[in-house]
């Protein structure tokens, strides 16, 4: 396939940026997205160009690191998955592709598609874990009994990774898909019941702090999510808060 690349290039977080066109010949079908893109820097740099600076690891789906916005969809034009799991198949021959990294206020562009996104990692710290400490010997992973149920929901809660699409396709940029996931895989665990009411105070007081929108019930996050997270969890944080908030007033 012959394509034209249009991807936006940013030298640093304070200068400005736009998009260049790049075009780009005999790509196959087969090809993932991001051997596409480092086909496309092996010639810029075989012409003594820069290279487009992108982010990336594992290419298997699971860190969440290329987190790119490509023809106006977090990950890409396909469903449920990274971009790095993205193949040249889902585009045509002649295409323009837009690329873009997320735009939002708290993942600052650090250059062209690479953004910052520490900001999801100090939500984390203020709560997402359990450290109460345990009496006794360390119980056995099987002695605890857990409805399968809740187990399930909490694995699928778990499963978020923190990519940042969810807050990609918020137009209000809003983080409380990831929040509420890493909230839920805790809140529906016995495990973590026992700091519930201060993780949860504490990683929503975070994310408003660090300057991500609110949730207005649009679905974009978990239509665009690429592990299928629930909006569900929005719902059991906002549940979790409240009773957290009033019994936080009731010991007052």
């Amino acid at each position: 396939m012959d394509l034209t690349l249009k991807i936006w290039k940013q030298a640093g977080p304070n200068e400005k940026g736009n998009f260049v066109n790049f075009p780009i010949s005999d790509i196959s079908p087969d090809c993932s997205f991001l051997e596409m893109l480092d086909i496309l820097n092996e010639q810029l740099v075989a012409k003594g160009d820069e290279p487009v600076a992108f982010d990336h690891d594992c290419r298997e789906g699971i860190c969440g690191m290329c987190s790119l916005y490509i023809n106006g969809h977090p990950h890409g034009p396909d469903s449920a998955i990274t971009t790095c799991q993205l193949h040249m198949r889902k585009f045509k021959d002649g295409d323009t592709i837009a690329i873009e990294p997320w735009r939002a206020r708290p993942f600052p562009v650090l250059k062209d598609l690479i953004v910052d996104r520490s900001s999801f990692d100090e939500i984390i710290q203020a709560g997402g874990y359990v450290s109460i400490n345990t009496l006794g010997s360390l119980p056995d992973a099987n002695s605890i009994p857990i409805p399968k149920i809740y187990a399930d929901l909490a694995m699928d809660a778990a499963s978020c990774i923190g990519c940042g699409a969810c807050v990609a396709a918020c137009k209000n940029a809003s983080a409380m898909l990831f929040v509420s996931a890493k909230i839920s895989q805790f809140a529906l665990l016995p495990q973590g019941k026992s700091e519930a009411k201060m993780r949860v105070q504490n990683m929503v007081a975070k994310m408003d702090e660090l300057g991500f929108g609110n949730c207005t019930n649009t679905y974009a996050c978990e239509a665009e999510c690429p592990k299928e997270i629930k909006v569900t969890n929005i719902a059991r944080m906002n549940r979790e808060f409240f009773s957290a908030k009033v019994c936080a007033e009731k010991m007052d």
